[in-house]
């Protein structure tokens, strides 16, 4: 989709939709009257403005990185650029974008489930590496926050792409009724990318931790808003900021009590991460250690649930048996981002999906 102002100096490409006039008023007024758009204004995707877009990736512009359900419809890198012109993107994000795109369309993803889905889970575009530095990305303080171009633009143009190609939309698509039916929403559906603050991290960053030996990446999961825990007191044993991670973990009110291989992130601030650090603790530590005490009693799991996926083994527990919130320590993805501050957060899963990590260039 482009737009295209009616004046002598253009002429009307092919998708192009002719407007009066370029204004915010007009465009605005065409996105209402289509249902596209994310209630907020956009930057006029003009054929000039997605060919500048576009001048920052050196790929095919007309490959089709994916399908995106319920819609099925085709995402190519052009199609990505229109949506990013329109969330407001540096060209130099562009290449991040497709890589999101590909990662939401790995099958273990799971997008259909997660653009239609009535639980209000949202996908969440995690950024690696050196175009952290290189497209300005915040890392630091405030990283989920308001204020930075680069972390507002790339989570905001991936969820234009899923409501605009999608069809992941709250009012559905036509008249099949398919699309956003989520029940409540969450704010994190308007924008929700952060970066991996590797600069304060004591562990190697989170794609080399997976195996993946690549200059930059983009990881995405669909994830809940995330949850904040803190800790003021812990200098040295780092044991109490981690038991305070595992009770939010272990909480009923979550997919992750009903799907047992569903992931959880954990987001360590700087300074919960650096004690633990100093304590020796590594990644492995911190995941195995939430492993062991983000438990409840399998009776009461039992009690609260009755269609589950859990592993055979977990089905097998007695009633007073700590049952854990996952099945593997693996499922616990623990990485450093934000700034100075004794916080981090627990973001939990939809469950029926898991994360994927892309190389970018």
């Amino acid at each position: 989709m482009a737009v295209h102002a009616e004046t002598p100096l253009h002429e009307p490409g092919p998708g192009s939709i002719p407007l009066a006039d370029e204004s915010p008023e007009a465009l605005y007024a065409l996105l209402s009257e289509r249902g596209w758009g994310d209630g907020l204004p956009v930057v006029a995707p003009t054929p000039a403005r997605v060919d500048a877009m576009l001048a920052g990736y050196d790929g095919d512009p007309d490959e089709v990185v994916g399908v995106l359900p319920p819609r099925l419809g085709e995402a190519t890198p052009r199609v990505l650029a229109a949506n990013a012109v329109m969330a407001g993107c540096p060209p130099e994000v562009l290449p991040l974008l497709v890589a999101a795109v590909r990662g939401m369309c790995a099958p273990e993803f799971n997008l259909r489930g997660v653009n239609s889905t009535t639980h209000p889970v949202s996908v969440m575009v995690l950024v690696h590496g050196d175009a952290v530095r290189r497209c300005g990305f915040n890392a630091g303080t405030g990283t989920l926050g308001p204020g930075n171009r680069a972390n507002a633009t790339l989570g905001r143009a991936a969820r234009l792409a899923l409501l605009h190609i999608g069809g992941g939309t709250a009012h559905g698509v036509g008249d099949q009724g398919m699309g956003d039916a989520a029940t409540h929403g969450q704010p994190s559906k308007y924008t929700f990318c952060f970066a991996e603050n590797a600069d304060a991290s004591p562990w190697p960053t989170y794609p080399r931790a997976l195996g993946l030996d690549a200059p930059s990446a983009v990881t995405v999961a669909g994830m809940e808003n995330p949850h904040n825990l803190h800790d003021m007191e812990t200098r040295e044993n780092p044991a109490p900021i981690l038991d305070k991670a595992a009770t939010v973990m272990a909480t009923f009110g979550t997919n992750n009590a009903v799907v047992s291989s569903a992931e959880y992130f954990v987001v360590l601030g700087p300074e919960h991460a650096a004690t633990l650090a100093a304590a020796g603790w590594a990644r492995q530590d911190v995941q195995a250690y939430l492993f062991e005490k983000a438990r409840r009693r399998a009776g009461d799991f039992r009690a609260h649930f009755g269609a589950v996926l859990w592993r055979p083994w977990m089905r097998a527990l007695g009633d007073d048996d700590l049952q854990p919130m996952t099945d593997s320590p693996d499922n616990i993805r623990v990485l450093v981002a934000g700034g100075p501050g004794k916080h981090s957060l627990v973001v939990p899963s939809w469950g029926l999906t898991r994360s994927v990590t892309v190389p970018t260039a």
